[in-house]
């Protein structure tokens, strides 16, 4: 008598891109048949208990497709219809069960996934009917079997999702944190920094930046032999008509037992430290629900406090998923953390691996540390590599990084070298010597001045392309865009070089740095928020007190170019009649009030800026009803107001295209027209201030017979700009 083979099945094994080798190995691991891969999936030959094990065990699959039909030239509804009928469904779904149609990819003809599941829908319908069953019941949120369905390029893949869900939804993470990682991406990078032999050896694992702990608990699951799918409550295939409850049950009892004794067994210690109190909270409620709180401990700590665990020695891992500054206000905060990291592995951890992820390779360099091993990962949308660094105790940071061939500063000596927290390379310490250097010149007159906003560094060195303004103890960061000619890899690592410094040499915290990058704006450009936070503080200039916003637009309410004419609008302005065109924030009319102006108009095109603009005025007091804003083109205004103004500023884009306006401005082409139309507003004896940012403008030589004007464009600049003569125009206009 012969043994009955158990029927061999065909499984469509997904996993995430970039894990198909992964998950290859994993299987044929588990002793499945592996017959390919293609993109984000391997094909399997399995039987039932293979299929559930895999159901069971993997720790990287997103789901396990039971293949049912493969279809060619499927392009139209009537063709997916049709397939969908052909199969035999009375074979799979059992009467009076629900299911669900997730139908992924298009055609030609089939646009949305939507109308493609309901194609899939009405074919598995009308094959019930005609085999004789009552319609399945249609439950897209709970439903008892999920049918899968993929087209692409014509071809159709139609079959049973067994779990349900996708696997990498262990159960455990309710509190997922920012950002957090995949389950399964969070496994194949601890297979791929070869943890689980490391795991077999007891060896320690360190994740300093843990988060909510994804890693550390798919550590854990490992060293423990614990099996991801074991919590979950309920498996799809448990409503499949082929279901063999006596092999599930075999299975489960087998994980159970392998859990029990593998949490026993574990001879790894697991440690996850974080500075966010909230995320060890999370951390530790998730390790809770995974079954395996007593394998992590969990403590808080900053990244600069990372230490060997008490009683550890011998080699071990550290695995992180740091921040990778991918939202560019992120960046002064992020670079210290690579920094910091790199310096308490070689102080406290030499002899160990660190596993590095991260969406930014080049901050990985900012560790001092050379990566041997380097492989490629898709995080969400994010191309990110796992980068597997050996950490040896001496400083690899010049052969890391290169050298940068920055002329060097005579200014800044030991003294700024000691200040600036002694940068890894010549270029940084360059850069930090000119900014001690800048702020020596600018001491005496920022002491004589009393002013707490200005410019600090403006490009000074060609090879760091920065402008760098200080606002009390805020610091904004504008990096200007390279020509083609830098390679952007060493641009970027001069600008990392330069978010390290700022903080040691000016003495803020990481935080209060504020980077964005500068490119020529056109239309509404400078008017598009560039964040949300909201966080705005207040600054003073002169008597002044002013709203400033360094996260969320590219301009920061406060043109710092500008404070010499704004300074001389006070004290020109009082007993004036003051018009502010082009207004932006206000600021302008804030000094013309303090400096006694018996009423002003501010006329901006930008809701935006005109209630930043009000809010100035509440800030100091001004009475609204004598400072009236006013949303209108300045171009239209002018031409249809009545009324005079004995001082009138006016300070137009170099190049505006918004919608909002009737016609492009060009401050170059249009200014002799602005100048006229305000011209017919000002008032016997009085005077506009009339300025512009255009580097090459020339003023028509039209304006200068018609009126008398004087060029006063050297006389505003303060020392914080004297590097910059050409940064702005300005001109005195008042009527013969």
């Amino acid at each position: 008598m012969t043994d009955v083979q158990p029927p061999s099945l065909t499984l469509y094994v997904t996993s995430p891109r970039g894990l198909e080798d992964l998950l290859a190995d994993e299987l044929a691991g588990f002793g499945a048949e592996v017959t390919g891969t293609t993109v984000a999936g391997v094909h399997v030959q399995a039987d039932v208990a293979m299929a559930y094990r895999i159901c069971l065990w993997s720790r990287l699959a997103n789901r396990v497709v039971l293949c049912l039909l493969r279809e060619q030239d499927v392009e139209r509804p009537e063709a997916l219809v049709e397939a969908a009928r052909r199969v035999d469904w009375r074979a799979h779904l059992r009467a009076g069960s629900s299911l669900a149609v997730d139908f992924h990819g298009q055609s030609e003809h089939i646009r949305h996934t939507r109308f493609g599941a309901q194609s899939v829908k009405d074919g598995i319908v009308d094959s019930m009917r005609a085999a004789g069953h009552e319609r399945p019941v249609i439950e897209l949120k709970s439903p008892d079997m999920r049918i899968y369905a993929h087209l692409h390029r014509g071809r159709l893949l139609l079959g049973l999702d067994l779990v349900g869900g996708s696997m990498h939804q262990r159960g455990y993470r309710r509190d997922a944190g920012h950002a957090p990682l995949k389950e399964n991406l969070a496994a194949a990078l601890l297979m791929r920094a070869d943890w689980p032999a490391r795991a077999r050896r007891g060896e320690p694992l360190v994740d300093p930046m843990c988060g909510a702990g994804t890693l550390l608990i798919e550590a854990a699951l490992m060293a423990a032999d614990i099996a991801p799918q074991l919590a979950r409550h309920y498996f799809a295939f448990e409503a499949w008509a082929g279901h063999d409850p006596g092999v599930w049950q075999e299975l489960k009892r087998e994980a159970q037992a392998r859990a029990s004794v593998g949490r026993r067994r574990v001879k790894s210690t697991l440690f996850g430290r974080d500075q966010s109190p909230p995320a060890i909270a999370a951390a530790k409620a998730n390790a809770m629900r995974a079954g395996i709180p007593a394998l992590i401990e969990l403590k808080g700590a900053e990244v600069a406090q990372l230490t060997r665990p008490e009683g550890i020695d011998g080699p071990g891992l550290v695995i992180t998923n740091p921040p990778y500054g991918e939202r560019l206000g992120e960046l002064p905060e992020v670079v210290p953390i690579y920094t910091a990291l790199g310096e308490r592995l070689r102080a406290e951890f030499e002899g160990w691996q660190l596993a590095l992820f991260t969406g930014n390779p080049d901050l990985g360099h900012r560790t001092g540390l050379r990566a041997t091993k380097q492989y490629a990962f898709k995080n969400g949308p994010l191309d990110c590599k796992l980068l597997l660094i050996p950490v040896v105790a001496e400083s690899t940071s010049r052969g890391a990084f290169g050298k940068d061939s920055v002329e060097s500063d005579s200014a800044g000596e030991k003294g700024a070298q000691e200040a600036s927290g002694a940068p890894r390379n010549e270029g940084a310490q360059m850069f930090a010597n000119r900014l001690q250097k800048n702020r020596k010149r600018l001491k005496k007159w920022l002491k004589q001045s009393g002013e707490s906003c200005y410019r600090l560094y403006d490009a000074d060195m060609p090879e760091y392309a920065l402008a760098v303004d200080v606002y009390g103890d805020h610091v904004h960061v504008q990096e200007y865009a390279p020509p083609r000619s830098v390679d952007p890899r060493q641009a970027q690592r001069r600008l990392f070089d330069a978010l390290e410094v700022i903080p040691q040499v000016l003495g803020v915290r990481p935080e209060d740095v504020h980077y964005k990058q500068r490119t020529r704006q056109s239309g509404k450009a400078q008017y598009a928020k560039q964040g949300a936070s909201g966080e705005r503080f207040e600054v003073s200039e002169g008597p002044a007190r002013l709203w400033v916003n360094l996260r969320d637009y590219l301009d920061t309410g406060l043109f710092l170019d500008h404070r010499p004419v704004r300074r001389m609008l006070r004290d020109m302005a009082d007993g004036k009649r003051f018009l502010n065109l082009f207004c932006y924030t206000g600021t302008a009319t804030v000094q013309a009030a303090l400096g006694g102006a018996s009423d002003s108009v501010s006329v901006d095109l930008s809701n935006t800026y005109l209630t930043w603009a009000r809010d100035n005025f509440a800030l100091n007091r001004l009475d609204p009803s004598r400072h009236r804003v006013i949303r209108d083109d300045c171009l239209r205004w002018l031409e249809t107001a009545g009324s005079e103004f004995d001082l009138i500023f006016m300070d137009p884009p170099t190049f505006s295209n918004s919608k909002k306006m009737d016609d492009v401005l060009d401050v170059q082409r249009d200014h002799a027209r602005l100048i006229e139309l305000a011209m017919a507003r000002l008032a016997p004896g009085g005077t506009l201030v009339f300025s512009n940012n255009q580097r090459r403008f020339t003023l028509d030589a039209a304006i200068g017979e018609r009126f008398v004007v004087e060029n006063i464009s050297a006389r505003t600049f303060d020392p914080d700009f004297a590097r910059r003569p050409d940064l702005h125009h300005c001109f005195l206009i008042r009527h013969h």
